[in-house]
């Protein structure tokens, strides 16, 4: 992406952040990004193209915090693949939450948006297949399977301390390693020494 690329999406995620998505309007990316009016429309000329500039820079963004470079290659040890993922999950709760407002925001519409709902679903398997990959060298004998678990305990989890019950109570670094260990363990049959 360009750099005006890349502020028009960023100006369009914060607006989902701020607004919702009735917020979302060219005229407000426009005004949001400090660009002159109709820059955004020249850029993505439709709303489903406004919408898929907003996936696709929240998958980047998110992969950002997430690195999932950082994670241990998969078949290492288990303590390595709790520890790198309680790192990457406490990182996006205390420093990124307005992620995860727009990630809500974006998923919601695709459920009634056909067309975004595979731009989204596609934007999210960069993460799935490298967490399918980690699950299956960690020994899972269900690695599509642990993966969805995986992934449902983080994101009820996310949803929890982005905008939910426990919005003002972010687990500690400590406590996150502590759940994926008890997490993985029940998963693989196997005890990380992280979780004792």
């Amino acid at each position: 992406m360009t750099a005006r690329a890349d502020l028009i999406a960023d100006a369009a995620l914060t607006l989902l952040v701020e607004r919702g998505m009735r917020g979302l309007t060219h005229r407000a990316v426009d005004e949001a990004a400090g660009l002159p009016q109709g820059s955004t429309s020249n850029y993505a000329r439709t709303r489903q193209a406004l919408l898929e500039t907003a996936v696709r820079r929240l998958a980047d963004r998110e992969a950002q915090v997430l690195a999932m470079e950082e994670m241990p290659a998969p078949g290492d040890d288990l303590d390595a693949l709790v520890d790198a993922l309680s790192l990457a999950l406490h990182r996006y709760l205390t420093s990124h939450r307005d992620l995860l407002v727009a990630r809500y925001e974006l998923g919601l519409e695709a459920t009634r948006r056909p067309e975004l709902r595979t731009f989204y679903d596609e934007a999210g398997r960069r993460f799935r297949e490298p967490l399918t990959a980690l699950m299956r060298g960690a020994g899972s004998a269900r690695p599509e399977w642990h993966t969805l678990s995986l992934v449902a305990w983080c994101e009820g989890l996310m949803f929890s301390c982005a905008v939910g019950a426990f919005h003002s109570a972010v687990p500690s670094r400590e406590e996150l390693r502590a759940g994926f260990g008890e997490l993985l363990s029940g998963m693989l049959g196997t005890r990380p020494s992280a979780a004792e």
